[in-house]
């Protein structure tokens, strides 16, 4: 006989004290966490379905993160596909460094904020479709925000030479204090030539060693560019 596991959907046999006993369980495991946690570890403390959590975790971020409310906060609840996590808000970054003493680490250059942003509004990209917006060889940019894992690889385009395709990373969300793509300020980026997300292969998982596949896309990554 299966083993099963006595979770209670969010829907059902949830009043109101329970719901906020729960909101304050998932707000202290966020704050000595430090870093997001899963639904599912979540789900495993509150005995609660995971779709349970996640739901219980939106309705309560929007309380969270309600600015006009009664209690001002300096602080964050972000949601993301399978996790949530606190941070802080990006007004006090320089109050936090001060009383810390955490120096502040180094700010991405003018080129590779461009390369992000084409990334982030158009994903999934190659890097000749950067190239062809930007003007210029990107091999720098792309390398540079690999390594600090604000984009990754995530499959090749179905053409010739099967380039490999950039998006953005969960690290980019929590980094930038959003929740999804879809929180991105509404902007104009000029379109490549064609659409460079035809033809899409499924995405491809890579186990391979991620030096070896940012290798591929990058021949020469001792040149900068002009405007580096």
């Amino acid at each position: 006989m299966e083993n099963t596991v006595n979770t209670i959907p969010l829907e059902e046999s949830m009043d109101a004290d329970t719901s906020r006993e729960m909101k304050r369980t998932i707000e202290a495991i966020l704050f000595a966490a430090g870093h997001p946690v899963k639904y599912d570890k979540l789900a495993d403390v509150l005995s609660i379905t995971p779709a349970g959590v996640k739901s219980l975790v939106r309705e309560y971020a929007e309380e969270y993160n309600d600015h006009l409310g009664t209690l001002p906060r300096g602080i964050l609840m972000l949601t993301f596909e399978e996790s949530c996590q606190l941070c802080t808000m990006e007004q006090y970054g320089e109050a936090i460094r001060e009383a810390l003493g955490i120096r502040r680490g180094g700010n991405l250059s003018a080129s590779s904020i461009e390369v992000l942003a084409i990334v982030a509004y158009n994903e999934p990209v190659t890097r000749a479709y950067i190239d062809t917006v930007r003007g210029v060889d990107s091999s720098y940019g792309v390398n540079s925000l690999c390594d600090k894992h604000l984009i990754e690889p995530c499959g090749r385009l179905d053409v010739p030479g099967r380039p490999l395709l950039y998006r953005t990373t969960p690290d980019f969300l929590r980094v930038f204090g959003i929740s999804s793509l879809d929180e991105l300020p509404e902007i104009t980026i000029p379109k490549a030539g064609g659409a460079a997300a035809e033809s899409i292969l499924p995405i491809e998982e890579a186990s391979a060693d991620t030096s070896e596949v940012i290798g591929e896309a990058d021949t020469d990554t001792s040149e900068t560019e002009s405007d580096e």
